[in-house]
């Protein structure tokens, strides 16, 4: 589906007919593993080839919350099984989306740990990146009430480009 919005385009997008307008070369795709991020991290492999750009589809295990315990309640998790879970999520990014079917793109897989959009701005700041690909939504329900819209903070935020993909349905 996202195949039409990006026919045509290749290297230099170009900006009031002039060429030298927005120069894709990194791209970042955040992802939940929802099925919105799934078609985010779809399209970001896909613009990835059309512009031979670096990929890094990245997420962000947050920090373990107990909203029943008081402050002083409050005990930090043992580092080595928070050491663990990240290495298990950068292996089913791995599996996840492996390759993208495209040619060409080698991703590189980011877990970082720690607030979902602040760990976000900071990564698109310090790579440089130039495109940072959300779903339109991630998580629900309870997730929003706690976290909010880390789409709409990178939105809102984020130095770079930002790309919104919608579900279609």
């Amino acid at each position: 589906p996202h195949e039409r919005a990006f026919e045509g385009l290749r290297g230099n997008c170009s900006i009031n007919g002039k060429e030298d307008g927005m120069n894709i070369r990194s791209i970042a795709c955040c992802t939940d593993f929802s099925d919105n991020a799934d078609k985010a991290v779809a399209a970001s492999f896909d613009l990835a080839r059309r512009f031979d750009a670096t990929l890094c589809i990245l997420h962000v295990l947050p920090p373990v919350v107990n909203p029943v315990l008081t402050e002083a309640e409050w005990m930090p998790p043992e580092e080595a099984p928070r050491d663990t879970m990240l290495m298990q999520i950068k292996e089913r990014m791995q599996d996840r989306y492996g390759d993208g079917d495209a040619p060409g793109v080698t991703p590189h897989y980011v877990v970082l740990d720690g607030h979902v959009s602040t760990e976000i701005l900071n990564f698109l700041e310090e790579r440089h990146i130039d495109l940072v690909v959300l779903g339109s939504y991630g998580l629900s329900g309870m997730g929003l009430v706690l976290f909010g819209s880390v789409t709409k903070r990178i939105s809102q935020k984020a130095a770079c480009s930002v790309m919104i993909v919608r579900d279609p349905q």
